[in-house]
């Protein structure tokens, strides 16, 4: 692919790009693509959804007068064109490293980031708040929110087309068609006929049309109504979005500047309330292997642009992520009560091995966090074993229905937190930082966290044997650490942690993957004449009692660690300790959580380390507790 970019080379702004004549789009477009690619070649990140909207972020671009005008990319995952041409070309191939820019749309980074993204099905609420607000101001700027298919499935999205279609604000929603196939292909009759229909003396006819059936008797009003909506919904497949209050235009080819740009244009200059323009696009759009396998080039590592071989490194260990998925698929051969449930990650989650095994007991709803919650929660009344697979930040938006659904009715609903703590590349969007805290709460809630892939198909075994309450167990994103796995899975007494080093002078007390810098750190500190404790918690709720008064009353220090933020499971062991009055016999007790700010993308160790959970911050930790901060410099260096 070629690397000359003679037009691209002009643009620092989209002020530039408005410069340039109509006829000169589409090379733009090709060089921008061309660039996408070859940046995502260095960096790895989303690269299909990208390249299926550069006609389209040309497009968007060139007509509306950015940033006076406000872009929302819903996800903001597709958004690589969108920096490359608002000012960031030169920081792009640092996008997803640390100190780079964003993957996702930031409002920090650039004013062209009217709105923070990386979380689905927000665009429309966000957008209509900007444009009541601008209606407000008296103020004449256009919104525009660009939103996909499939986020489209998630309840949000309706919720907020149905408050913009009851209000008069004038919003423009772009629903980017690149997998459902809601219309057929485009014609050159469909083409003519959406830029009839968006044309404002098509939409002023209508308009007139409608004034007259309202002097009409009600029945005939209705029927005229009826009748004008039936027709169009015959030319294009847009009654849904009409029932919702929106002015629908479309379908149209999201990959032809001829069709894209009038439409546009049309859209801009209208007058009348909210518009939806349905846009059909190809991910991947441009380039060979990504689209012919849409999913494996969704989201890559660096690889080789001419053959489009991914880079990835041979792993030491299975991932967490696929130990899970196996483990749960195999338990099910034994119990057919097992279902897995996900919300449009089933690779992301584990849940498609489960689902090559196990394809009648496997439920992939869509991007609907809070209908998989509830459903699992119906599932379960009826004595079936529901697994939901979620990221963590992504069950945040189903916390209602974990406390009201399933924790107050006490349901054994199960639930399977991947991305647990720091997450790497993707950023604060994707950490899971809260899940601890936001269960830990809840009554009866069981939480689990697996310090290595050998813990968590335990864990796995102990939840599916959990028949009376709610249950999670968490694990990271990444591969494990490469220890054997168990011949057979098998469940662990509830509430009950292990030791896994003796010592006598300090104690490290670890929930979740944290214990091998624990045990790290024990090593550093045994060298300045600490001997120390390790122990595996296993459960962030119920506690091991036994555990932590045994570890508070033979240390002089003891240290908790976890992979989360306050008020998780440090704040338990403190909250317990205080009850039994051992915080008052001198004991120095420091809780280790990740602190009180969003870490920025990096890789996962370098954030660790910024967080001070690895082997030195807990060190250092205990140099302070102890008086001892003149050797922490000596442990910087080791």
């Amino acid at each position: 692919m070629t690397s000359s970019t003679p037009l691209l080379d002009q643009i620092n702004c989209p002020s530039d790009l408005r410069k340039l004549k109509e006829s000169e789009l589409t090379q733009l477009a090709q060089e921008l693509r061309a660039e996408t690619i070859n940046t995502v070649a260095v960096t790895g990140g989303h690269l299909g959804s990208g390249l299926g909207v550069v006609e389209l972020t040309v497009a968007l671009h060139h007509v509306f007068n950015t940033p006076d005008d406000r872009i929302i990319w819903d996800v903001g995952h597709q958004a690589y064109p969108h920096k490359i041409l608002t000012s960031r070309r030169d920081r792009i191939r640092t996008l997803r490293q640390g100190g780079g820019l964003s993957g996702f749309t930031k409002r920090a980074e650039s004013e062209y980031d009217c709105f923070g993204t990386a979380h689905s099905s927000t665009s429309i609420s966000a957008g209509l708040g900007m444009a009541v607000a601008r209606d407000l101001a008296g103020e004449n700027r256009s919104v525009v929110a660009v939103i996909g298919d499939g986020a489209m499935s998630a309840g949000m999205a309706y919720e907020a087309m149905n408050n913009a279609g009851a209000m008069d604000s004038r919003l423009i929603v772009i629903l980017n068609d690149n997998e459902m196939s809601i219309a057929p292909p485009v014609g050159a009759m469909s083409s003519y006929l959406t830029r009839l229909t968006s044309s404002n003396a098509y939409r002023s006819l209508r308009e007139i049309g409608k004034q007259v059936a309202r002097r009409l008797p009600k029945f005939m009003e209705k029927g005229a109504q009826r009748a004008e909506e039936y027709a169009r919904g015959m030319i294009s497949g847009g009654t849904l979005f009409e029932e919702l209050g929106f002015y629908y235009v479309g379908p149209i080819d999201g990959h032809n500047l001829d069709q894209l740009l009038p439409v546009l244009k049309n859209v801009r200059d209208s007058k009348v309330g909210p518009t939806l323009v349905h846009v059909v696009t190809q991910k991947g759009k441009g380039y060979s292997h990504a689209e012919t396998a849409k999913d494996k080039y969704h989201g890559v590592v660096k690889f080789d642009v001419a053959t489009g071989k991914q880079n990835k490194a041979k792993a030491n260990a299975p991932s967490y992520t696929s130990v899970f998925g196996s483990t749960l698929a195999r338990l099910a051969e034994t119990d057919d009560k097992i279902v897995g449930i996900t919300a449009a990650m089933p690779s992301g989650t584990g849940i498609d091995l489960f689902q090559k095994v196990h394809p009648e007991r496997t439920f992939d709803v869509g991007i609907a966090e809070q209908h998989a919650v509830t459903f699992a929660a119906g599932l379960a009344t009826e004595g079936m074993k529901p697994f939901v697979a979620l990221y963590s930040t992504f069950l945040q938006r189903a916390y209602d229905q974990v406390v009201h659904d399933v924790a107050i009715q006490r349901l054994p609903v199960r639930f399977v937190i991947d991305r647990a703590g720091l997450v790497g590349a993707d950023g604060p969007t994707h950490a899971g930082s809260f899940d601890i805290a936001y269960l830990g709460c809840l009554p009866d809630m069981v939480i689990m966290a697996a310090a290595d892939e050998a813990e968590l198909v335990h864990m796995v075994a102990t939840a599916a044997a959990i028949n009376d309450r709610p249950s999670a167990f968490r694990f990271p994103r990444g591969d494990g650490v490469g220890i054997d796995l168990p011949t057979e899975p098998t469940p662990l007494e509830i509430g009950k942690g292990r030791i896994v080093r003796e010592g006598s002078s300090v104690a490290i007390l670890s929930l979740g993957t944290r214990l091998a810098e624990s045990l790290k750190a024990a090593d550093i500190l045994k060298s300045h004449g600490l001997t120390t404790t390790v122990a595996d918690a296993r459960f962030a709720k119920p506690l091991d009692t036994d555990l932590v008064l045994k570890l508070a009353h033979e240390h002089e220090v003891l240290i908790t660690i976890e992979e989360g933020s306050i008020g998780g499971f440090g704040a338990h062991v403190l909250h317990l300790l205080a009850e039994h009055g051992v915080l008052d016999k001198g004991l120095k007790v420091r809780s280790m959580v990740l602190p009180d700010v969003f870490i920025d993308q990096d890789s996962p160790a370098a954030m660790y380390a910024k967080a001070g959970l690895d082997a030195k911050g807990i060190v250092t930790r205990v140099f302070e507790a102890l008086g001892r901060e003149n050797e922490i410099d000596a442990v910087q260096l080791a």
